[in-house]
C-alpha cells in the first residue's frame, strides 16, 4: 500500500487523512501547529465533525495514521492548507507555497503531488510548477505527477461527502490527472472526472461563486421586500415552484472560508469583466450593516439596549466562525454609540475557541430587549416560543435565518419579512 503525506490538518486535511488511513493507507498528517499535533496524538480532535473523532482514534490504534510537524518521504503528497485573502482581497498563497517548500526535500521522481487547497486559476501552472522546476523536477514531462483536486464538501457532512461526491482531478499533464485519479479511486464512490489543472481550479471557484450570486439575489430581494412591505420568504417559496428556479434564502451575510472568499479569486484574474461577481460580493457584504440598521430602528427608543445574540458561526450546525457575518454584526453593535449590551450564545462553540464571552441560553435572553438570531442551529429551530416569552424583558425576535417559529406570545421579525417593524417601547 502506498504512503500518503497530508499537509495541513484543518477542516479538510484532517478528514482526508483519516479517510485514507481508515482504508489502510499509511498516512502521515502534518501541521505546523504543535497544539493540533498533540491533540490528535491524544485521540482527540480540534474541530467538530460527526464521525471524525472515532475514525481518528481507530486509525491511530491500527497504526495507519501518524501525525507530525515535519513531512517525510511518501509516494503521494496532498496539500490541504488555507488560502485566505489579503485586505485588498487578492489571494494569499503563502500557505500553499510554504507547503510546497516544506515537502520539496522529501519528494522523489515518480511521486504524485495533489493540491486540494482552493486556488486562483493558473496557480498550479504558474506558481507551483515553477517552484518544482527550480528544485530540479520537470512536472511537464511527468517525472513528478502534479494535479489540482479541489474538495467539494460541506461542514457537518464532510466524511460522507468526501466519499459520495464526484471529484474533478486537474492534471498538469494527462498522465498526472490519471495518476491523481488513481489515488482517490479506493476511497471515493462518486465519479472522478479528469481534466486540466486550470479547468479544475476555475470550476471549483464557479461552484461557490454561483452560490454567492444566488444568495446576493435573495438578499437584494429581502431589501426590496422591506420597501414593499411584503414577505420575501413567501416570494421565494412561490418562485421556486417553477421547475427551473432555485433561489436560496436571504440572511445576515455570507461567511465561511469558501463562498465568502472564492469569488475574489475570480475577480483577481479578470476584474474588468467580473462585474456581476463583484456586485454580488458587495450586496452580501452589505448585509451585516443592513441587519444593524434594523436593530437600531427597533431599539431607537431604548437607552442602553440589551441584545441577545443567538449564533456566532457562519452557518448552522457547524463550529466554524471564519468570515462569519455574525461576528461583524456583534462588533458593530458593541462599538456603536448607542451603548448596546450584547450577550452571545452559541451551543456549538467552546469558550476557548472564541474571544467573545459566551452565555447559556437563558442567561443570554434574560432581561433583554431583543433576541437577534444569526445562525440556524438545530437547537434554535427546536426552541419553543415560550422560552422567549418567559425570559425576555420584551419577547421580540429578529430572525435573520428564518428558523424561529412564529407564535402569538412573541413579536417575530424575519430578515425577509420586516413588515410592520416598529421601535420597541421602553
Amino acid at each position: 500500500m502506498k504512503n500518503i503525506c497530508v499537509i495541513g490538518l484543518g477542516y479538510i486535511g484532517l478528514p482526508t487523512a483519516a479517510l485514507f488511513a481508515s482504508r489502510n493507507f499509511e498516512v502521515l498528517g502534518v501541521d505546523i501547529d504543535p497544539r493540533v499535533i498533540e491533540t490528535i496524538r491524544q485521540g482527540k480532535i480540534h474541530l467538530e465533525e460527526p464521525g471524525l473523532k472515532t475514525l481518528i482514534k481507530d486509525s491511530l490504534k491500527k497504526g495507519t495514521l501518524r501525525v507530525s510537524s515535519t513531512p517525510a518521504e511518501a509516494d503521494i503528497f496532498i496539500i490541504a492548507v488555507p488560502t485566505p485573502v489579503y485586505e485588498d482581497k487578492r489571494a494569499n498563497l503563502e500557505f500553499v507555497k510554504q507547503a510546497v517548500r516544506d515537502i520539496i526535500p522529501f519528494i522523489k521522481q515518480g511521486d504524485t503531488m495533489i493540491i486540494e487547497s482552493t486556488i486562483p486559476p493558473r496557480t498550479t501552472d504558474d506558481v507551483i510548477v515553477p517552484m518544482l522546476q527550480k528544485a530540479g523536477f520537470d512536472p511537464k514531462n511527468n517525472d513528478l505527477y502534479v494535479a489540482h483536486c479541489p474538495e467539494r464538501v460541506i461542514p457537518g457532512k464532510i466524511l460522507i461527502e468526501l466519499v459520495e461526491n464526484h471529484r474533478m482531478v486537474g492534471g498538469v499533464t494527462r498522465e498526472a490527472a490519471k495518476r491523481a485519479s488513481e489515488v482517490y479511486k479506493p476511497v471515493i464512490n462518486g465519479k472522478i472526472i479528469e481534466t486540466e489543472a486550470m479547468v479544475a481550479e476555475t470550476a471549483k471557484l464557479m461552484e461557490n461563486t454561483y452560490r454567492d450570486v444566488n444568495i446576493a439575489l435573495a438578499n437584494e430581494l429581502a431589501k426590496i421586500a422591506a420597501r414593499l412591505n411584503i414577505n420575501a420568504h413567501e416570494v421565494i417559496e412561490l418562485a421556486n415552484m417553477h421547475p427551473r428556479v432555485n433561489i436560496l434564502e436571504p440572511g445576515p451575510g455570507v461567511g465561511g472560508h469558501c463562498i465568502a472568499v472564492d469569488p475574489y479569486f475570480m475577480i483577481e484574474k479578470a476584474k474588468d469583466v467580473a462585474s456581476l461577481i463583484q456586485t454580488a460580493r458587495k450586496i452580501n457584504d452589505s448585509m451585516p450593516t443592513f441587519v444593524v440598521e434594523k436593530v437600531k430602528q427597533l431599539t431607537s427608543r431604548i437607552a442602553n439596549p440589551k441584545i441577545a445574540i443567538l449564533g456566532l458561526t457562519y452557518k448552522g450546525n457547524v463550529d466554524d466562525t471564519r468570515e462569519s457575518p455574525a461576528l461583524t454584526i456583534v462588533h458593530k453593535l458593541m462599538t456603536d454609540k448607542h451603548n448596546y449590551t450584547v450577550k452571545c450564545h452559541d451551543p456549538l462553540l467552546r469558550q476557548e475557541h472564541i474571544p467573545l464571552k459566551l452565555y447559556g441560553l437563558h442567561e443570554a435572553l434574560e432581561d433583554t430587549h431583543l433576541a437577534l438570531v444569526l445562525a440556524d442551529h438545530q437547537p434554535f429551530k427546536q426552541l419553543h416560543p415560550s422560552v422567549f416569552a418567559e425570559t425576555m424583558k420584551h419577547p421580540i425576535i429578529f430572525d435573520t435565518k428564518n428558523c424561529i417559529a412564529d407564535d402569538p406570545d412573541i413579536t417575530l421579525y424575519k430578515i425577509g419579512h420586516l413588515s410592520g417593524l416598529k421601535p420597541i417601547e421602553p
